[in-house]
C-alpha cells in the first residue's frame, strides 16, 4: 500500500513539474500595424481589462438595457436604472474603420464562429474562410450582433487592445467583460455608437 502511495505522489510531482516547466503555447493575433497574424505567448494574453468596469452616474433619455459606445472615450455604457450606467473599457475601430449610428442588437452568440468578410480577406489574404468558435477565435467568448451590419460587440483574447483603436470596426471587450454584458443585454436592445 505504501509503495502505491509513493508511486502516486511521484507521478503527481512529475506532472506538476512538467506543467510548470513546459513551454507556453502561442496564439495567433492580428497586428494591424503589420497587417499580419503573429504569434503571441498565451501567458501574455491572460488577464483582465486594463480598464475596469464600474457603475457611474449617467444621465440619458435612453431606456435601461440600452448600450451607448463612445468611441472617442473608448468606453461602452450599459444604461441602468436611476441615472446610472455600467461603464466598460473597449477597443474600437482604427483609423479608416470608425463609424457611428443607432441600431438594435439582433442576435447573441456564445463562443461564436467567425467568417471574415470578403473585404477583410482581401486585405489579409492568409485569413481562413471560417474559424470555429473557441478561445483562439477573434470574436472571443461572446458576441452581440448589431443589426444587419458586419459589426459586433465581441470578446477578445487580446486584453491589451482594450482602450486602443485597433479593430476593423467591431467593438472589442475582454472575455470577462463581454460575458458580463451578454448576461445583462437582451436581443432587441438599442445600441448607439458615437464617434
Amino acid at each position: 500500500m505504501n509503495i502505491f502511495k509513493v508511486a502516486i505522489s511521484m507521478a503527481v510531482a512529475l506532472l506538476l513539474s512538467l506543467a510548470v516547466a513546459g513551454p507556453a503555447s502561442a496564439a495567433l493575433w492580428y497586428n494591424p500595424d503589420t497587417n499580419k497574424f503573429e504569434e503571441r505567448s498565451a501567458t501574455s494574453s491572460r488577464g483582465g481589462s486594463p480598464i475596469r468596469k464600474q457603475v457611474v452616474d449617467y444621465e440619458t433619455t435612453l431606456r435601461p438595457g440600452s448600450i451607448v459606445i463612445e468611441t472617442g472615450e473608448r468606453r461602452l455604457y450599459l444604461v441602468l436604472e436611476d441615472g446610472k450606467a455600467m461603464k466598460y473599457g473597449v477597443g474600437v475601430g482604427r483609423d479608416g474603420f470608425t463609424w457611428s449610428g443607432t441600431n438594435r442588437i439582433t442576435r447573441k452568440a456564445e463562443w461564436p464562429g467567425w467568417t471574415p468578410p470578403p473585404a477583410m480577406r482581401k486585405r489579409v489574404p492568409d485569413l481562413p474562410a471560417y474559424m470555429p468558435g473557441g478561445p483562439d477565435n477573434p470574436l472571443g467568448a461572446r458576441a452581440l450582433y448589431i443589426g444587419s451590419t458586419l459589426y459586433r460587440v465581441h470578446g477578445t483574447s487580446e486584453p491589451w487592445t482594450i482602450g486602443q483603436a485597433v479593430s476593423s470596426g467591431c467593438i472589442r471587450m475582454t472575455n470577462e467583460d463581454v460575458i458580463d454584458l451578454y448576461n445583462r443585454v437582451q436581443v432587441g436592445a438599442q445600441i448607439v455608437v458615437r464617434h
